[in-house]
């Protein structure tokens, strides 16, 4: 297992840097950043994170759904290493719903995402993989994927009335 990263929040200018495409997946600094991304948003209790997100401007995330205090509800995933992921495809109808971030604490905001998407990635072998998410793996995948262009959720909230603490969101919907 890695170590734990530090998480960069909302202010440092790094998270708002278009992430660099990722080289040889074999490169052993690569190997060593993924162990490190998966112990980090196991102890965050995320759902999912991007190397921007510990100030390593490369196109890398993990998708790492699962039950936890943030997200009660999320379902059952294998964490995967996605490094330079696309989005191929997505479905016209799109799906409001609440999000937090390791990069913001303390806020949730209520952003629309594509219910459903197509996309392709190379996992950590090399190997590449072509995949269809829906709903809320569909929607973390988005999230991740924001951060590699320098986004971030709130970027995306259309009223900012639909931006609630964390401790009104937990005591409003959990």
């Amino acid at each position: 297992m890695g170590n734990v990263r530090p998480v960069i929040e909302l202010g440092d200018g790094r998270l708002r840097q278009w992430a660099r495409p990722v080289g040889p997946v074999e490169d052993p600094g690569l190997q060593s950043l993924i162990d490190d991304l998966l112990a980090t948003v196991v102890l965050k209790n995320g759902v999912g994170i991007a190397a921007p997100q510990v100030a390593s401007g490369l196109q890398l995330f993990i998708v790492a759904s699962r039950p936890n205090p943030r997200y009660p509800q999320a379902p059952t995933m294998e964490p995967t290493a996605m490094i330079n992921p696309r989005i191929l495809s997505h479905s016209h109808d799109q799906v409001k719903g609440w999000e937090g971030c390791l990069s913001v604490p303390g806020l949730r905001g209520l952003v629309p995402r594509y219910r459903a998407i197509e996309v392709t990635y190379l996992d950590r072998d090399g190997q590449r993989h072509q995949q269809y998410f829906q709903d809320f793996i569909a929607r973390i995948f988005q999230h991740e994927y924001d951060h590699l262009q320098g986004k971030v959720f709130l970027d995306r909230v259309e009223d900012p009335q639909d931006i609630l603490t964390e401790a009104e969101y937990q005591q409003r919907f959990t």
